[in-house]
């Protein structure tokens, strides 16, 4: 009974991990697809250029953490040339049962000095927890990029292709959460959708297609509409004419009366000119 225990107690442990392992994933087909293709290293790497320089992506090694997520990890070079050696950076990134991103660190050997970032969990400046899946994603790339391009401002690099890796692994960031798969489905800005859930039917009793319930249908009544009356013309009454009025004959002027002569004794007293009278007008003698 102990020899036939332990094998079904695997197999039931087996049975209840795979499911939720199998919710979230990474496409590696589409992730190698949008590096060129995983053509190097034995179809296990892929080679691209970058700000003129060759890089070089490895396929992500992924691991079920013990929530039921993923723990992904990217082997990135800097591809130096024969007489140099390369240089190195490791990718690290959880991502929880839905999804999201939970975690992110990343470190850099470089001439055999190495450069870790924090771990990045995605908060605001208030501390709290960036909920939207996109956003949180965003602000987790955009604070470890930061973190690990500050170390190494410190060492002072000036080659090109090492001051430009950590824009590299930002790069490689993004691709990585363009192929995470949830239930098959890929990750959008809205954030996963949950499946739904189909209802089990019973096979001896088979659900009949709910019939949509009948309403009873209650017909008004209309009311009749009297016939309305036609307006009735109006008749404009014409003004009747008035006679021009004539004005009233006047009365004959009366004629003036003569003027009436004046009496002998009030005939009005004429002044004639005094005149001195001459030799001729004096009597002889004089």
């Amino acid at each position: 009974m102990k020899s036939l225990f332990f094998p079904i107690l695997a197999i039931c442990s087996a049975v209840a991990i795979a499911p939720s392992s199998a919710e979230v994933k990474i496409d590696e087909a589409v992730l190698g697809k949008s590096l060129g293709g995983w053509t190097k290293r034995e179809n296990q790497a892929a080679e691209y250029p970058l700000s003129g320089t060759v890089y070089r992506t490895y396929k992500p090694e992924v691991s079920p953490t013990p929530d039921g997520g993923i723990f992904v990890s990217i082997r990135i070079d800097h591809v130096r040339g024969w007489l140099s050696s390369d240089d190195h950076a490791i990718l690290e990134i959880t991502i929880s049962p839905s999804g999201m991103i939970s975690s992110a660190q990343s470190n850099i050997a470089i001439q055999g000095r190495s450069i870790s970032s924090d771990v990045i969990l995605g908060t605001n400046q208030a501390g709290q927890q960036i909920a939207g899946p996109t956003d949180r994603a965003v602000q987790i790339g955009t604070d470890l990029i930061a973190d690990l391009s500050a170390k190494l401002l410190r060492e002072k690099i000036v080659e090109a292709g090492r001051v430009s890796f950590p824009s590299v692994l930002r790069h490689n960031y993004n691709l990585l959460y363009q192929a995470v798969r949830w239930h098959g489905a890929p990750v959008g800005p809205g954030g996963p959708l949950a499946p739904v859930a189909k209802p089990v039917e019973d096979p001896g009793n088979p659900a009949k297609p709910a019939t949509p319930p009948t309403t009873a249908v209650t017909t008004k009544e209309v009311p009749k509409e009297e016939p309305k009356e036609a307006p009735k013309e109006e008749t404009k009454e014409t003004p009747k004419e008035t006679p021009p009025v004539t004005p009233p004959a006047s009365a004959p002027a009366t004629p003036t009366p003569p003027a009436t002569p004046p009496a002998p004794g009030n005939a009005p007293l004429e002044i004639k000119p005094y005149s001195t009278p001459g030799p001729s007008s004096l009597p002889a003698g004089t």
